[in-house]
């Protein structure tokens, strides 16, 4: 009996032994898987937390490209603006080209002339000398013109002394031919071409050319004889038609063409 509760005994312990080491690699395992299911969550928590900061990350990456996009789409649209208004600009600029290009065309122009003209004023003028040269110049000018002024107050002088001497001249000069024209008329003779009785006048082959006037008094000769008087009615520049005196004709006389006539009274000298 004995034996047999030793052997159940045995038995029991072996079983007890057996199912309390089973029980322990059991254990072990479940421990190992605990820990390894631990260590995975640790893992997958850790994970999930990169993943996370990394969500995060592009999260803010995203929105910091939305607000890149927005800014870059108000940029593109500045630009835009801002290349519309340089094709205006740029169309201004060709616009002001042109025309600054007409201006230093004429520009050039000038200063083309004007370096001919300072050639023309010699001595190696320069744009720099220029304003010397034409100081000179001003100066030289003023002498100039202070020597025409004293010229032009010589000339005056002279001019009126000529005049005054002019006119005593002029007066001298009309006195002798108004004078010569006196001693021309006392001496004065010219020719009867015609003459008509039945009417009581006679044509004179001189006129207003040789000074006969209405007023003038005309003696009639014939062989240095006086025979009578007549009396200018009509002066033309080259004859004169004189009326008869009939009263002072001598007795017997008729005037004819070819009877002196020279003038009654002298004129005074």
């Amino acid at each position: 009996m004995k034996a047999i509760f030793y052997v159940v005994a045995l038995l029991a312990a072996s079983g007890a032994a057996y199912f309390s080491y089973d029980h322990s690699k059991r254990f072990e395992a479940l421990e190992k898987d605990r820990v390894e299911t631990i260590a995975t969550n640790k893992q997958v928590t850790a994970d999930a937390d990169v993943a996370d900061t990394n969500i995060k990350k592009e999260k803010a990456l995203l929105a910091t490209s939305v607000e890149k996009q927005e800014l870059l789409t108000q940029s593109v649209s500045s630009l835009k603006s801002a290349g519309t208004g340089l094709e205006s600009d740029s169309a201004k600029l060709d616009e002001d080209l042109k025309v600054q290009d007409e201006e230093f065309a004429q520009l050039k122009k000038a200063l083309d002339e004007v370096n001919k003209i300072l050639e023309g004023l010699g001595g190696g003028v320069t744009l720099d000398t220029l304003p010397e040269k034409i100081q000179q110049i001003e100066d030289d000018k003023k002498g100039k013109q202070k020597k025409l002024e004293d010229l032009e107050t010589l000339v005056g002088g002279a001019e009126k002394n000529l005049s005054t001497k002019k006119a005593e001249s002029d007066r001298l000069t009309t006195r002798m031919v108004d004078r010569g024209s006196r001693i021309g008329r006392n001496s004065m003779e010219a020719v009867v071409t015609a003459v008509n009785q039945d009417w009581g006048f006679l044509v004179i082959g001189a006129g207003s050319n040789s000074g006969f006037t209405p007023q003038t008094a005309l003696l009639v000769e014939r062989d240095g004889r006086q025979i009578g008087r007549v009396r200018p009615s009509s002066i033309e520049p080259t004859q004169t038609i004189a009326e008869i005196d009939l009263e002072s004709l001598a007795s017997g006389v008729r005037l004819q063409p070819g009877d002196r006539v020279i003038l009654a009274k002298p004129t005074s000298n």
